[in-house]
């Protein structure tokens, strides 16, 4: 039980940085809500263009954590893990998108080059399959045998047993 609470936590605590990631600065100060999600698929690649909120990378990212909350309540790993995949998944692919179209990704101190958001994002999607791999998940079902079994009587006597049949000969 506490496994299942500590990696819910963690589940919700990764949930809440995939969702805040693009609010956050992703690549040379861009924040990572003006990324439209159709580029990541299509040949023209990152643009300048602005995207709707809904349809920008938000949108994978807010399934994701809709993922981790039914992972929480089904008490599912399997489903904590996908909504970490789905997660890191995306950041990976907006990278591999990012440096096609720049030429290169870099890191600076200044706000130029890979933001905090995108660290957010990849944190969260961590956050996520580690909360995947502390939760114990559901007890495995098991049939009792005792249950099948009609309850006998306290206190009587078990019925004795009938007789063989044929009943045995006597031979001399």
């Amino acid at each position: 039980m506490i496994r299942n609470v500590l990696g819910s936590l963690m589940g919700l605590i990764g949930a809440t940085a995939a969702v805040w990631s693009p609010f956050r600065a992703w690549y040379d100060g861009r924040h990572g809500r003006d990324y439209r999600i159709q580029e990541l698929f299509t040949a023209a690649g990152i643009t300048d263009t602005k995207a709707a909120l809904l349809g920008s990378i938000l949108l994978p990212f807010l399934f994701a954590a809709l993922l981790a909350l039914v992972a929480i309540v089904l008490r599912s790993r399997l489903l904590m893990a996908l909504a970490g995949i789905v997660v890191l998944g995306f950041t990976v692919l907006w990278m591999v998108r990012q440096g096609q179209a720049a030429g290169s990704l870099s890191v600076g101190g200044d706000g130029e080059g890979l933001g905090d958001g995108l660290a957010n994002a990849f944190g969260a999607g961590a956050l996520l399959i580690l909360a995947a791999a502390v939760m114990s998940g559901r007890p495995a079902r098991r049939r009792d045998r005792r249950r099948d079994r009609s309850p006998e009587p306290a206190g009587l006597a078990p019925e004795p047993a009938p007789p063989a049949w044929p009943p045995p000969q006597d031979h001399p």
